[in-house]
C-alpha cells in the first residue's frame, strides 16, 4: 500500500505535466514559425530568382529580334530586296 499516491500527489504530478506539456508546445510553436520564416524567404529569394531569369530571357528576345529587323533592312537596301 505504499506505492498508492495521495490525491494531493496526483493533483502535484498532474500540474507539473501539464507545465511541462504547455511548455513544449511553445517551444514547438517557436520552431514553427522560425521555420515558416526560413521557408518564406527562400520562396521570395526563388520567386525572384525566377524572375531575374525570364527578364533575361525577355531581354534576349527583345534584342534578337531589333537585330532581326535590323539585318531585314540592310539586306532590303544593299539587295534591294
Amino acid at each position: 500500500m505504499g506505492d498508492e499516491k495521495s490525491a494531493r500527489e496526483m493533483i502535484y504530478e498532474t500540474n507539473r505535466d501539464v507545465k511541462w506539456i504547455c511548455k513544449t508546445l511553445q517551444r514547438m510553436d517557436e520552431q514553427d514559425t522560425d521555420f515558416e520564416a526560413r521557408l518564406r524567404a527562400l520562396e521570395d529569394w526563388h520567386n525572384t530568382k525566377i524572375g531575374e531569369e525570364q527578364r533575361t530571357q525577355r531581354i534576349g528576345a527583345s534584342a534578337g529580334g531589333l537585330m532581326g529587323g535590323v539585318v531585314a533592312v540592310v539586306v532590303r537596301f544593299l539587295w534591294g530586296g
